[in-house]
């Protein structure tokens, strides 16, 4: 009986569109609480009129004549929208080419990316091998970026009201939440590093005092924690300005981070007498040796930005067009490129000029010496940490707890969470080796982001065909197009866990919990994001194929207990 059960659609359907339930000034002044949302909907044209004749959403639909095909009378529901949450209007913006470009020089110029190749030169890659394995996952990486970055731009929603059209209204929350808790991570590396530039300024008897002496259980020494809670408090007078505050920070520190950059690389070549030292480092690998360390490099370099990969529609949300978000990010590999090579030919030419490799450039700049020089050394390693870390490692998880809790959450307070939970992450121990660094934490959770971006690419583009109808993504309704099942896409949610589960063993015997395991899944977990990004895309993309049936009493009876059953078409 068709009425007793709900047939859950993936393939074509008709799409019909009802002005009656578009988002008007009148409604949102009628919601039972006061946020100046009123005129963020009727600024975005898509909501006004049809998307297109026929589309492919992935509908779990009730299938009962008495049913209505669109939602009647609709309003956003209060728990699903906030001023971070709800479609940025036209009037906001107002990010050029030029601005989102300046976001990236911010990202990509500061420490993480100055280790990134010399960790890979200290594995044993020559430093053009180094460059070229960076330069290609970041040729990777930006058509990840420009892909997801799309619908942010044309429709002015963040990421998580994104993940809502995969994952469902309420499944959304797993991949923002995972997407967050790297973030934190990262946000405890990148304190970590401001709080060693603050060290640096320390006197010597200080430094030298049993302050430094590092305590067993904490991993460090009280001193260089103290430094690191310093940098932690001083990061936070820029996050409570929000994304206006991130905005002018990316703005102005990048032509200062450039000029600094090419500061520091002029002073290696004088000193050292040209770039003789990094030309000459040749490759200790054979050839065998050389792809067995290729291949987890290259998924640790894409998943140094698989995180900004997912969330980037959070900033480009704020883009005057597609052309501007797309100009503004397409110069990532160059940029990468150009400072990996900056940290290759500085690092090499420490040899030269203090008989001694110098690979931490904290290090190195206390080394320079100079009141005025480490000053302002000091003064570019702290524009370089805020600006990577705020950007990138806050304003993801900062919305994935407003999203998680609209009326308990604010932007600021997401933040702050974010800050306590990077503390709890013991950044310093991340840090003790590149082989940690590299292949235990960068390939490590590029188990978690590919299989996501895999889902998420494969319904807006192949399943969605780039059309989204916003009013849903925004609704509790059961007959909305989001809400799936009880507000979850069991699909996305199956193709996620079967992306991640074959990454575990690799991760736990990276990790010292296993002693061996097969080769095959060695080679997954060193190929983590890819395996991951197209499994779990195309497991996904496979299922929009079947008719997933859930036999439904309706007046409240228990669903049976045989939930999935797929068809062909």
């Amino acid at each position: 009986m068709v009425s007793n059960s709900l047939s859950f659609h993936l393939h074509h359907r008709p799409y019909h569109h009802d002005h009656r339930h578009t988002l008007s000034k009148q409604n949102l002044n009628s919601l039972p609480f006061s946020l100046p949302l009123s005129n963020v909907f009727n600024s975005i044209p898509t909501i006004k009129s049809p998307l297109s004749l026929h589309r492919k959403p992935l509908l779990f639909r009730p299938m009962s004549s008495t049913l209505p095909d669109s939602i009647p009378d609709f309003q956003p529901d209060p728990t699903l929208i906030n001023d971070d949450l709800a479609p940025t209007p036209a009037s906001q913006r107002t990010y050029s080419g030029w601005e989102m470009a300046s976001l990236w020089v911010g990202l990509v110029v500061g420490v993480p990316t100055y280790y990134l190749a010399g960790s890979l030169v200290d594995l044993g890659m020559s430093w053009w091998q180094g460059i070229l394995t960076v330069v290609t996952a970041n040729i990777i990486t930006v058509v990840a970026l420009g892909l997801t970055g799309h619908p942010g731009t044309k429709y002015g929603i963040p990421f998580p009201v994104l993940a809502r059209s995969a994952f469902g209204i309420h499944g959304a929350h797993i991949p923002t939440l995972l997407r967050g808790l790297v973030a934190c991570g990262w946000y405890g590396i990148e304190t970590w590093i401001g709080g060693e530039a603050i060290f640096l300024l320390l006197p010597k008897s200080i430094k030298n005092s049993s302050l430094s002496n590092s305590i067993p259980w904490l991993g460090t020494s009280p001193i260089e924690f103290a430094c690191f809670l310093v940098f932690w408090v001083a990061q936070l007078v820029v996050v409570i300005k929000g994304m206006d505050g991130i905005r002018e920070l990316e703005k102005y520190s990048a032509p200062i981070l450039i000029v600094l950059t090419s500061a520091l690389l002029i002073w290696a070549y004088v000193n050292a007498g040209g770039f003789g030292q990094v030309l000459s480092m040749s490759s200790r690998l054979s050839s065998s040796e050389f792809w067995a360390l290729f291949f987890p490099s290259l998924t640790a370099n894409v998943s140094f930005w698989a995180t900004l990969a997912l969330n980037i529609p959070d900033f480009t949300r704020y883009a005057k067009s597609q052309k501007d978000q797309i100009i503004g990010q397409a110069g990532l590999p160059i940029l990468m490129g150009a400072f990996t090579f900056v940290g290759l030919a500085v690092t090499a030419s420490t040899q030269v000029i203090f008989g001694r490799v110098i690979s931490n450039p904290i290090e190195l700049l206390g080394k320079i010496g100079g009141i005025s020089t480490m000053i302002l050394s000091i003064i570019g390693i702290t524009l370089a940490t805020i600006t990577t870390n705020i950007a990138a490692n806050v304003v993801a998880p900062a919305n994935a707890l407003v999203n998680l809790s609209p009326s308990l959450f604010t932007f600021r307070r997401g933040a702050l969470l974010t800050a306590l939970l990077g503390i709890a992450f013991q950044p310093w121990r991340l840090l003790q080796s590149s082989e940690s660094f590299v292949y235990t934490w960068l390939v490590g959770y590029s188990a978690l982001m590919g299989p996501i971006t895999g889902i998420m690419l494969a319904d807006y583009y192949l399943i969605k065909s780039r059309n989204l109808q916003i009013n849903d993504l925004y609704t509790l309704n059961p007959v909305g197009n989001y809400f799936y099942y009880n507000g979850y896409n069991l699909g996305a949610i199956a193709a996620l866990v079967i992306g991640i589960l074959p990454v575990i063993p690799g991760f736990l015997e990276k990790i010292g919990v296993l002693n061996s395991i097969p080769e095959l899944l060695v080679m997954i977990y060193n190929n983590a994001w890819f395996f991951g990004f197209f499994s779990a895309g195309v497991v996904y993309w496979a299922f929009s194929g079947c008719k997933v049936y859930i036999p439904h009493l309706w007046g409240g009876a228990e669903l049976y207990k045989k939930l999935l059953m797929c068809t062909s078409s």
